[in-house]
């Protein structure tokens, strides 16, 4: 991959209708590669962030749990160059690059499957990761 944005860690795993669809959402909005596809899933991956998606047709819409819809948090190293590779994609994100007073550049996705994510860059080497 270029040198674009990259996430620094992390790795999930989402329980979505169609894992195809969602992968393909993946890959068209963030640049993510396709890495397994055992059956019923998909695992999508862009540098060292891992996403494992099932297909679960009949689990709860994240929108139907009565839960803030929020999966996880990114870190990247370039909030804004991942914004703007995103969003020159096509992406419509709920809140772009914001400074945030925990010492955090954050960014707020959601999929079409209805779940958030939040895309964040430390601003200040003095603040501690947790």
């Amino acid at each position: 991959m270029a040198n674009l944005a990259q996430p620094l860690h992390c790795a999930y795993v989402l329980a979505v209708p169609d894992a195809e669809a969602t992968a393909r959402w993946w890959q068209t909005m963030f640049g993510f590669e396709r890495w397994l596809e055992p059956q019923g899933w998909v695992f999508v991956r862009r540098g060292a962030c891992d996403l494992r998606l099932g297909s679960c047709p009949d689990a709860l819409a994240p929108h139907e749990t009565g839960d803030h819809n929020y999966f996880g948090v990114v870190l990247v190293d370039a909030i804004d160059a991942l914004f703007e590779e995103a969003r020159a994609r096509g992406l419509s994100s709920l809140a772009p690059p914001q400074d945030q007073p925990w010492g955090m550049r954050e960014m707020i996705v959601q999929t079409p499957d209805g779940h958030r994510l939040v895309f964040a860059q430390q601003m200040h080497a003095d603040v501690e990761e947790s």
